[in-house]
């Protein structure tokens, strides 16, 4: 799909920040407002054409202990002639700033953890926190303070119509009325980090997932936006119907109808990114600098400023660029190929531009040959942060304050964040009073939402418990739950690939097969049933108009037909047509009232899974179901038909079809979810039993082994079923799956050895 758009370029650079710039703040036409991790806020004026300008002076305004983040503009009145700014920070207050004088004139105390969100909301404040709540603010006093999530709230904005939306580390978003919450968006996977409202549409999130989702005010995703490789920290979008985007993958992308039109390369992670009023793009970046970017050719900055900036752009990717493991600013020029080898064969690797290339030492020749190009591997790029010699899930550089200078904190998932901290603060000579404030660090940064105190614990100089502040003293009763790489398992997995020409092709083809026989024309399709299929591929085909996009009645009704009176040979393309559909919201819409209205769904499960079954029917059936998870509205069909689903699928571990044995995997896994969630035990015990079936097998696919095993685990961990996980002797499955050569099977069953005893 072409799409006609101008690109963004630089249109200028705004300097003055000693560190990352953590927030934008877009004040009307009057300017830009910056927070950074220098403990400033800074207001940049726009001149009078609306334009910025490299070089540009900016009022500082001084009065955070600690690193700033958000940022809400208070338009010009007669309290704030020149208009106002809101900043919150890292040292848990919200500052009201005059921007006439540059003044804090109110300082907002409340809140007991880092300040995440502000929005002003008719002359209130209304600022989210770390510590999982939202407050209201008047008149520089706090009037209401509610719980909102049972973790760190990440972002909140305001809606046109004045319910507000927050975003949290629990993965969900939720809208409020007041103090009440009216809906829970459920989707992500992973911490939800930025909001932002996409007038007409809806609500957009950005996710640690590596996602941005366009949700309606149903609570039904309209679109989901994939492409960035690292956490996405933020989100906003324009009149114009464009939205961009900002990630720790140290780029901005712009999206437009639900594709990446443009990527914008940052020598560093782009911690925030809003669109001005005229369309310009303003980017905050780690580096300390502020970038304005713009696809007018008048605001497009000189070619000088262009190549320096492109200079410095290069010179960052060839510093983080690695081939073979091995960093390109590390490796040794041409020059070192005149230096002969040592024995025949040796290998060598050098700098050749921005590659390296491989050499190998011919003894008999005398001479360097040249072997080709190193590449890294396909996980090269997701090696671990390393802190002298040693690698960690994590290396976070922690602010002490009080001109200490930064520190490097490492921590592993597995680790006891307890542990952790108490250990790096002796290292670093540090107060054992910062603990908590280091745990509480570390599970915001981590995105771990629980974490109960492991009561084994003894303070190294009194041998004492520690004390943990706003916990009773009696604390015998609380468990160890250490944090695990792989489990708890959140959110659903689905098959959301397709080769539509190719299903159309076979549907064809079986059809075709149908009109050419006597007997059986009367089955065939007509010319308007097959151009009713064609319209429904292309609307499958069109995700970035899913969310308004429609399909008939009658095609629903058409496949469902198909299903039934077509032979088990040809229904496969049908079924997948179906697992396809279930994924778009209309499709969802009209199948649903099939599966709450009648069995046709139970009957195609007996039919295809009747002995002989053909591969094809189990594979596209498996995979339909798998899809079903997505919508919470099938969840009810899939729990009352849930013993009869597992049960017609059982055989499908020993399947020889590696696709096969993977979608009876992720039946499994989002079975556990649902379950866990619904806290049924019964069902938990009949998919841990069909779990471990999985598990167990030697000759199974490593994937499909790794979601039995995340299953187990996960129902384990947060079900209630661990005793008969036990009674089932997990251990020695687990055991025996610790040994495997791939990482990630190993990793999951070391952490179910761990829970198991």
């Amino acid at each position: 799909m072409e799409i006609d758009f101008p690109e963004y370029k630089l249109s200028c650079e705004l300097r003055g920040h000693e560190d990352d710039v953590r927030g934008i703040c877009v004040c009307d036409n009057a300017g830009i407002a910056s927070s950074s991790r220098d403990r400033t806020v800074r207001f940049w004026p726009a001149d009078a054409s609306g334009k910025y300008k490299g070089g540009s002076s900016s009022k500082i305004l001084l009065g955070h202990t600690s690193f700033v983040g958000p940022l809400a503009w208070i338009p010009p009145s007669e309290e704030f002639p020149k208009g106002g700014l809101v900043s919150g920070g890292m040292d848990t207050m919200v500052l009201v700033w005059d921007l006439r004088t540059g003044e804090k004139v109110q300082t907002l105390r409340g809140h007991k953890q880092q300040v995440s969100g502000l929005v002003l909301d008719d002359g209130d404040i209304v600022s989210s926190s770390v510590d999982c709540t939202l407050k209201r603010w008047r008149n520089g006093k706090s009037i209401e303070s509610w719980e909102a999530h049972s973790a760190a709230v990440q972002a909140v904005v305001k809606l046109p119509s004045g319910e507000l939306v927050t975003g949290s580390s629990d993965t969900t978003l939720k809208l409020w009325r007041g103090e009440t919450c009216i809906h829970t968006f459920t989707g992500h996977t992973d911490t939800v980090r930025g909001l932002a409202v996409m007038p007409d549409f809806g609500i957009l999130s950005s996710s640690h997932d590596g996602s941005i989702r366009l949700w309606a005010l149903t609570g039904q995703v309209l679109m989901e936006l994939v492409g960035h490789t690292s956490l996405v920290y933020s989100v906003d979008s324009h009149a114009s119907g464009l939205v961009v985007s900002g990630s720790e993958d140290c780029s901005a992308k712009i999206w437009k109808d639900g594709a990446c039109v443009q990527s914008i390369d940052h020598p560093g992670c782009v911690w925030d990114a809003k669109f001005l009023v005229n369309g310009d793009l303003v980017t905050a970046c780690s580096d300390g600098v502020i970038r304005v970017w713009t696809t007018h050719e008048d605001r497009i900055t000189d070619p000088v400023e262009l190549e320096s900036y492109f200079s410095v752009l290069s010179a960052y990717k060839g510093s983080r660029k690695t081939v073979g493991g091995l960093k390109l600013e590390d490796l040794p020029g041409l020059e070192a190929l005149k230096t002969p080898g040592t024995s025949d064969g040796q290998t060598k690797i050098v700098r050749e531009g921005d590659n390296g290339v491989a050499y190998a030492w011919n003894a008999k020749e005398y001479k360097w040959d040249k072997i080709g190009e190193v590449v890294d591997g396909p996980n090269d790029g997701l090696k671990h942060p390393m802190l002298d010699g040693v690698e960690y899930d994590y290396v976070f550089d922690v602010d002490i304050g009080d001109g200490e200078p930064i520190r490097k904190l490492p921590y592993n998932r597995s680790d006891n964040p307890y542990s952790a901290a108490d250990k790096w603060l002796l290292d670093q000579n540090l107060p054992l009073s910062y603990r908590q404030q280091i745990v509480d660090f570390i599970l915001e940064n981590t995105g771990q939402k629980r974490f109960n105190f492991d009561s084994s614990f003894r303070d190294p100089f009194t041998g004492a418990s520690a004390y943990v502040p706003g916990e009773t003293s009696n604390r015998n009763d609380m468990p160890s739950k250490p944090a695990f790489k792989h489990i708890p398992k959140r959110g659903m997995l689905v098959f959301d690939v397709a080769q539509f020409d190719g299903i159309l092709k076979k549907i064809s083809e079986f059809n075709n097969a149908l009109h050419s026989d006597p007997e059986q024309k009367q089955l065939s399709l007509s010319d308007l049933e097959v151009a009713r299929l064609s319209a429904v591929v292309k609307i499958l085909k069109d995700t970035s108009h899913y969310h308004s996009s429609s399909f008939a009645d009658v095609d629903v009704d058409l496949l469902l037909k198909l299903v039934n009176v077509w032979s088990l040979s040809m229904i496969f393309p049908v079924i997948d047509m179906l697992r396809m559909m279930v994924l778009h919201p209309d499709g969802a819409d009209k199948l649903v009232k099939h599966v709450d209205g009648n069995g046709t769904l139970v009957v195609m499960i007996k039919k295809v899974t009747a002995s002989p079954a053909i591969p094809a029917n189990i594979l596209t059936s498996l995979r339909l179901l798998v899809n079903l998870f997505k919508d919470s509205r099938f969840h009810q069909w899939l729990l009352y038909n849930r013993i009869e689903i597992l049960d017609a699928f059982s055989s499908c571990s020993t399947s020889s079809n590696k696709n096969v044995q993977l979608a009876h995997s992720t039946l499994i896994l989002n079975y556990s979810v649902m379950l866990i969630e619904k806290k049924d035990e019964e069902g938990q015990s009949q998919v841990l039993s069909a779990a471990l079936e999985v598990a167990e097998l030697e000759n199974i696919d490593l994937d499909s082994k790794f979601r039995a095993l995340v299953a187990i685990g996960s129902l384990m961990l947060e079900g209630s079923v661990k005793k008969v996980a036990v009674d089932f002797d997990v251990e020695s499955v687990a055991k025996a799956a610790r040994t495997s050569k791939e990482a990630k099977v190993a990793e999951v069953a070391e952490d179910i050895v761990s829970l198991a005893r």
